[in-house]
This record gives C-alpha cells, structure tokens and sequence, in this order.
C-alpha cells in the first residue's frame, strides 16, 4: 500500500488514492496513510453480525470516496462473490507467486520446497475464483541456492512494490483496460501477462519507467 501511495504522491504515476481502508485497526498500513496525510478508514469484521455487514459498510466506504479502482494490498479476508461480482474489473490483487503456481499461502516455503528455479509474484484481476483471475504482469525472481524462505520473499517483496504501482498506472492512464473478459494494452488484447524481471529488464510495451520503491520490508 505504501509503495502505491508514494508513486501516487510523487507523481510516478497519474492516479489518486482515494482511501486506505483496513479490517484491522493496528494495521500498518493505517499508520503508514496517517503519517502521509491519507484518508483512511478502519472496519472491522468483528463488530458486524455478519459477512454481509462487514461488506456493506465496505462497500459504503469505497463509494463514499469516490474510488474508481481497488487495489488490494495485504487484505487477507476472502470478500464474497457478491462484493466481487459488484466490483467486477475494478478489483485488482497481488499475489507472491507466478500464478497460475502455488495460490493460497506460504507460497515462498512451498516454491523452495518445489526446487523451483524461479519465482515472484503476479498482479491480477480479483474473480470468484481465489488468486484466480486474469494475470496482468509478474515480476520474476531467480531462486539462489542459499535462499531461506525469508530472503526470498523479500526479494519477492521489492518487485511487488514495482509492478503493483506500475499496472495501476497503465490503468489511470487508460492504456489497461478489461474490455468484455479481455484484458487490453494500448487497444490490443494482452494475450500473456507482463513480464518483469528483478534485474529492471523492462518489457518494451511498458513505458515510462517506474522504479521500485527503496524499502525492502512490508509496508
């Protein structure tokens, strides 16, 4: 979250951030908007009888600010497929893994366990499905033979901060569309996701450069 609202704040990309918006008071995220002068809200599950409640008051909140897209952004709650279905093509996520890999969690354990060679995370549209939307763009990361589940997921971590700020900036510019279940890129169908690599190899259909942010922790 604060990665995305520091390139909105910096102006690296054209968007606004409407409102932070958490389920869980000591989020950081929330003292992270505070300390940026964010509009923010906190709604907790736990004070509503049910799901449905908790959502509505979601639901109220995003309209009252205006929001045109939502970003999720270490929202660990599973919203239903009435919330998605209201916000369809406008709720976007991001993932720690190449999907269609290893969805659902401890994703860094379970490709170090795989042997895999390479990892990283993937920026996609929310459906119904869990971490099963249309993939937008990942980020690949080399796997290193002296790698803990811990330095993996931090090098993960720094191209989550790169490419999430990166897709909602080709959206605000109107270059990334859903159109009718198809994902476009410059009015052409975007037949495979965006290819990013941590060496900032850049996918000649991107431009212009977004860096990534300095901090290499969670935000």
């Amino acid at each position: 979250m604060t990665a995305i609202a520091r390139a909105c704040l910096d102006g690296r990309i054209s968007a606004q951030l409407a409102i932070v918006i958490s389920d869980r008071g000591d989020a950081a995220g929330i003292r992270a908007a505070s300390a940026l002068g964010l509009n923010s809200a906190v709604i907790e599950a736990e004070s509503f009888a049910d799901s449905a409640g908790f959502e509505a008051a979601l639901s109220a909140a995003i309209e009252r600010s205006g929001a045109e897209l939502i970003a999720l952004a270490g929202f660990m709650r599973v919203l239903s497929a009435a919330f998605v279905q209201r916000y369809a093509g406008r709720l976007l996520n991001i993932h720690p893994s190449l999907l269609p890999k290893y969805k659902g969690l401890h994703t860094h354990r379970r490709a170090l366990q795989a042997g895999e060679r390479e990892h990283g995370a993937s920026v996609h549209v929310v459906t119904g499905e869990l971490d099963g939307g249309p993939v937008i763009c990942q980020a690949r990361v080399a796997v290193r033979a002296e790698d803990s589940e811990q330095t993996l997921a931090a090098r993960v971590l720094r191209q989550e901060h790169r490419i999430y700020p990166m897709v909602i900036g080709l959206i605000a510019d109107g270059r990334l569309k859903l159109q009718g279940g198809t994902m476009l890129l410059d009015g052409q169908e975007l037949a495979a996701p965006i290819v990013e690599d941590e060496r900032h190899a850049r996918n000649p259909l991107i431009d212009p450069v977004i860096e990534p942010d300095n901090a290499g922790a969670p935000s």
